[in-house]
């Protein structure tokens, strides 16, 4: 009887150490801000499992959710970062004929590969087609797959860069957005370039070109790009920047916003 009474003793003692230990461990990882290890070691000791782990998987599994904890904030922060005009995302994208919209060709930018290699896009068409929709999903798609992106409207952007030279701090602004894997420039040519912003336009090209991927969009053609930037000789040396190795994406067909428009009137009278 002694002898069960101690075999009691020693069980709880054990029990009630390795409860402090556990205890502690959380505490530890929680200030060590290892958030995705203790999520995962807390929901282990919560949850009873038939079969117990070896030390390898259980160390492999406290790994696995921290990297993935870690790289989901990443992303995160990259969204939040990036401020992108639209929550999209490639699979919200409508591929609709009429839409001329090359459904493999936006699959083949879903990889990267084009960030990787130092390459631009260009998504032109009439208000109202999607660019800014398309250009927000491919930004977000280099996001999760680990690229710095930022979005800024064009005459935001050069109004940006236009007081950070009057303040000084245009080198730091300009470094800023030459970091970017992907810079994406929305609404570019709505107005006409002054002598400022073409300055900055032709420093921003060229310190990206051959090293970093930049999205235009635009309600103007392509060719009417030289017209908008204004001086032959700005023009001519940025669009051989821009223009050289892009890939081009031409939307057309009736504006999205006008059949959204059209949908929730008819939703509403029903």
């Amino acid at each position: 009887m002694e002898i069960f009474v101690g075999v009691i003793t020693i069980n709880n003692n054990f029990q009630l150490n390795l409860y402090h230990m556990n205890t502690e461990t959380l505490e530890k990882m929680k200030k060590m801000r290892l958030l995705g290890m203790h999520r995962t070691f807390q929901t282990s000791l919560q949850t009873p499992r038939p079969e117990s782990l070896t030390v390898d998987e259980m160390i492999a599994q406290l790994i696995e959710s921290e990297w993935d904890d870690r790289h989901n904030r990443s992303i995160d922060r990259s969204m939040k970062r990036a401020r992108f005009r639209y929550n999209a995302t490639l699979e919200h994208l409508d591929y609709a004929p009429e839409r001329g919209i090359d459904k493999n060709q936006i699959h083949r930018f879903a990889d990267g590969s084009f960030i990787n290699k130092n390459e631009n896009i260009l998504v032109t068409g009439s208000t109202g087609t999607g660019k800014s929709f398309l250009a927000s999903a491919l930004g977000y798609q280099a996001c999760l797959i680990g690229y710095k992106v930022l979005y800024m409207n064009a005459t935001r952007l050069f109004a940006q860069l236009k007081m950070a030279k009057a303040d000084g701090s245009i080198l730091k602004e300009m470094a800023k957005i030459e970091r970017q894997d992907l810079l994406i420039i929305d609404d570019f040519g709505i107005q006409p370039f002054d002598h400022p912003a073409r300055l900055s336009l032709l420093e921003l090209i060229e310190d990206r070109h051959g090293k970093r991927s930049t999205i235009l969009t635009s309600q103007l053609p392509v060719r009417q790009w030289h017209d908008v930037i204004g001086e032959k000789t700005v023009a001519d040396a940025v669009l051989d920047r821009i223009v050289h190795n892009a890939h081009r994406v031409e939307l057309k067909g009736d504006s999205l916003r006008k059949k959204w428009s059209k949908k929730t009137v008819d939703r509403n009278e029903e």
